[in-house]
């Protein structure tokens, strides 16, 4: 028998023997003002992973008392990002990372391919982006056509008028669009590269267009956990970029986010938020991920501290004069809960609480003890801002024995008002509505 694959159990095995424990309660994270203990550095990082079993036939995520959950459109390859275009139509980016031959350099880099693949996260990129079509208007999609093929690791997306905005991970991509079509067979234009090369550690880019169409706004993850690659392999990540769509032209309008990716504008404000997932390596109980509105100039502490001025030691050199500028995040997440979808509610509410809020896909921990993450919540809002404890929407994706059914990633609100989710393990898109 091969040694390798031996050695990768064990090893697995040990990890999660050694992993520690989170002592608070998830609330304690939740907020924001969320409890920030000291950290817990060790040799071996916890890891506990939920491997992927799917959903058993006719099985569903549960929502809770007042709506139900269908399927929109099973059978998908990794479905991972949402966009509902004005006819109903629906996108959806099936995507997963491109060849990254340098991530998996070295016992770490290892040990990170190891513990994707038996999250179910290392499957090959179909490069696509489907169109889904409910003609009938039944809540599934009778209708799936292949859009646009040939891609990069495609994400985001955004329809300006007649020109569709594609986020690859090393470029953001235009290509036309006729209303009500189901192919695109021209060549895109390349509008801006983005950093991406052999590494890539985050390589999702989202993708949103300002309210007028005249500029872009793309995520762009870090090349590390903590800048252990070298700060000059950071450049230009961590960031959300200002793209100017006619000309290409790009400035970073804000930085110091480890890895955003939900973006969306809040309905009462006009403000951008984002969903930010953050640092790894501290313990079960730090750090917090966050929902953050965006600060043009706004640095959010990565890599050198988190949450304002709490100093992550591990970064050298240090730099206190950034520390003394970082924004604290508006709103904290459960750690390790790994936040990707984000979308406000708009026009009919799911029901009376959801009515003014953010919906926050949850794409779960691999190195937390519990878990967390592993549903969609809502976050209230009033005026503009946070202001309550989140809310469950979709549960039931890990079953009791720690498997994973499927993982939600992107969400986005359908025509008529419901909330789709994409889930990447399931292969599917759930459809949320008020119950009959």
């Amino acid at each position: 028998m091969p040694r390798l694959p031996l050695l990768a159990g064990a090893l697995a095995a040990a990890l999660g023997a050694c992993a520690d424990m989170a002592r608070l309660p998830p609330s304690a994270s939740v907020g924001p003002d969320p409890a920030l203990p000291p950290p817990n550095r060790s040799l071996i990082p916890t890891v506990k992973i939920a491997p992927p079993v799917g959903w058993a036939d006719g099985s569903t995520p549960v929502a809770p008392a007042g709506l139900q959950v269908t399927p929109f459109a099973t059978g998908l390859d990794h479905p991972r990002w949402l966009h509902v275009l004005p006819n109903g139509d629906v996108l959806v980016a099936e995507t997963n990372a491109p060849e990254r031959p340098e991530a998996g350099e070295g016992i770490k880099g290892w040990l990170m391919k190891l513990m994707m693949k038996r999250a179910g996260a290392a499957v090959p990129s179909a490069d696509r982006i489907t169109l889904l079509r409910d003609a009938d208007g039944d809540g599934i999609a009778e209708g799936r056509f292949v859009f646009l093929e040939g891609l990069t690791s495609p994400f985001g997306m955004a329809l300006v008028g007649r020109e569709l905005y594609v986020a690859n991970t090393d470029a953001v991509m235009r290509f036309p669009y006729t209303p009500g079509a189901t192919r695109i067979d021209a060549p895109g234009e390349t509008v801006t590269a983005l950093p991406a090369g052999p590494l890539n550690h985050h390589w999702t880019k989202n993708l949103i267009a300002s309210r007028d169409g005249s500029l872009l706004y793309v995520t762009v993850g870090s090349n590390s956990n903590v800048g252990e690659n070298g700060l000059e392999a950071e450049a230009g990540r961590a960031a959300i970029w200002e793209i100017d769509r006619a000309s290409g032209r790009h400035r970073v309008l804000a930085s110091g986010l480890r890895n955003p990716n939900g973006l969306d504008w809040e309905p009462a404000s006009g403000v951008l938020w984002t969903v930010v997932n953050e640092r790894d390596e501290l313990g079960s109980d730090l750090v917090p991920d966050y929902l953050t509105s965006v600060r043009e100039g706004g640095f959010y502490g990565w890599p050198w501290s988190y949450f304002g001025d709490h100093v992550d030691e591990r970064v050298k050199p240090p730099r206190p004069d950034l520390v003394a500028r970082a924004i604290s995040p508006d709103y904290g997440l459960v750690p390790h809960s790994a936040p990707l979808g984000l979308a406000f509610a708009a026009g009919e509410p799911l029901a009376p609480e959801l009515a003014e809020g953010a919906f926050i896909g949850l794409h779960g921990s691999w190195n937390r003890r519990p878990f967390s993450g592993y549903k969609v919540i809502f976050v209230p809002f009033s005026g503009g801002r946070p202001a309550g404890a989140p809310i469950d929407v979709l549960t039931g994706f890990l079953t009791d024995a720690g498997e994973a059914r499927g993982r939600p990633v992107g969400v986005a609100v359908d025509r008529r008002g419901a909330l789709l989710v994409a889930d990447d393990v399931g292969n599917a898109v759930w459809r949320v509505t008020p119950a009959p």
